[in-house]
């Protein structure tokens, strides 16, 4: 106790010494650079306060939250960003008829349109306008002109990132749908036949199992949230594994090594279980005696490394490099789903590695960053 007390003084001093260093090198300077500095700065932190609301997309409540950074950085009486019809949010004199032709034609062209006091400059995504930024001001000068479009390139790149945002989400959602839809009905068909074979010889264990059965397809076909924490994924392997089990009795043996400390890592939504299905499937039933899974995760640094193995059948790896590659996506869809969902949240470098051969069983390793830009806590 006496250590940490001392730990937790030091570390006030430091935070004091430090701040008063800061305070002395700042007084003792003229001023926080040359104004072409400070103006570059300005600049750069109006931009960052304008980005959030520009990459939910473009809707009058993220243009309403971006309009007051836009004029700081136009500086014009009159700002306004529009769609393709009509202005979604506007601040300062005037009225939108007076900008409506202007308006037209910029969208129409795709280029920058001044007149009088008027400036329109459209926004577009993939080459695709999808509105513009309006100013009115005493004279629309050349220079002007020139930072009305570049600013509007500036928010098109924003809206841009939203698009893939969106893209992305809908893209995990679809391959989600493909995932449930090749993994349900075997499952479920084979689950409900296990606690049917208990209904007359063990009726509290099929109840069990149904509860089991229950919660695990609640978990499985919720809708809503990409990403999960680690936890929740091995809950539900956990009672995927007791249907299992109920149906494979002493045959199906499991190990799981779990480092406590990647317990709350963040991950892609059923990006664990359905490998652990695969091993059972693949692995399991198309052999004769006995099996072993054996599950485990461990922390690595800036990363969770987990890994499921199996000691059934294996399989040509050459099957395994056409189902992940695309070219024979029936051999194994849940594999390749995961491959792909992966390498969609983390990037190429973050693809799943298996390691099979026939007759050696098979083993999947997946790498997740512990904390990785996009990827949210769990819905």
């Amino acid at each position: 106790m006496d250590n940490l007390v001392t730990a937790l003084v030091a570390a006030a001093v430091l935070v004091a010494v430090a701040a008063y260093a800061r305070w002395w090198l700042l007084s003792r300077r003229p001023g926080l650079g040359t104004p072409e500095d400070r103006a570059t700065y300005e600049t750069l932190h109006t931009t960052a306060l304008a980005a959030p609301a520009l990459r939910r997309g473009l809707d009058a409540e993220s243009a309403a939250s971006a309009l007051p950074h836009v004029r700081t950085l136009l500086g014009a009486r009159t700002v306004a960003i529009t769609d393709t019809e009509r202005p979604l949010a506007w601040d300062g004199p005037g009225r939108p008829e007076d900008v409506a032709e202007l308006m037209a034609a910029a969208i129409g062209s795709g280029t920058t349109k001044a007149s009088g006091g008027m400036i329109v400059a459209p926004l577009a995504i993939d080459g695709q306008v999808v509105g513009s930024v309006v100013i009115v001001a005493d004279e629309a000068s050349a220079g002007l002109a020139r930072a009305t479009t570049e600013v509007a390139r500036w928010m098109s790149s924003q809206l841009e990132l939203a698009e893939l945002a969106i893209s992305r989400t809908a893209l995990m959602e679809a391959e989600l749908r493909a995932l449930r839809a090749q993994i349900s009905p075997h499952f479920i068909y084979n689950s409900l036949g296990a606690i049917a074979s208990f209904v007359r010889t063990d009726p509290e264990r099929a109840r069990e199992l149904l509860l089991e059965f229950a919660d695990f397809t609640r978990y499985s076909f919720r809708q809503h949230g990409e990403f999960t924490t680690l936890t929740e994924e091995l809950r539900s392997i956990e009672r995927y594994l007791v249907l299992e089990k109920a149906r494979f009795g002493d045959r199906l043996r499991v190990v799981t090594l779990v480092a406590p400390e990647v317990l709350n890592v963040t991950l892609p939504f059923l990006s664990i279980q359905p490998l652990v299905e695969n091993a059972v499937r693949h692995g399991l039933e198309t052999r004769a005696g006995d099996g072993t899974i054996t599950l485990t995760a461990m922390d690595a640094g800036h990363e969770c490394h987990i890994t499921i193995e199996d000691d059934g059948a294996g399989v040509d790896p050459e099957i395994v490099r056409a189902a992940l590659s695309g070219a024979n996506p029936s051999a194994s869809v849940g594999l390749a789903n995961v491959d792909e969902r992966m390498r969609t949240v983390y990037g190429n470098a973050y693809g799943i590695v298996v390691e099979t051969a026939p007759g050696h069983g098979t083993k999947v390793t997946v790498r997740v960053p512990k904390f990785s830009p996009g990827v949210g806590p769990a819905a």
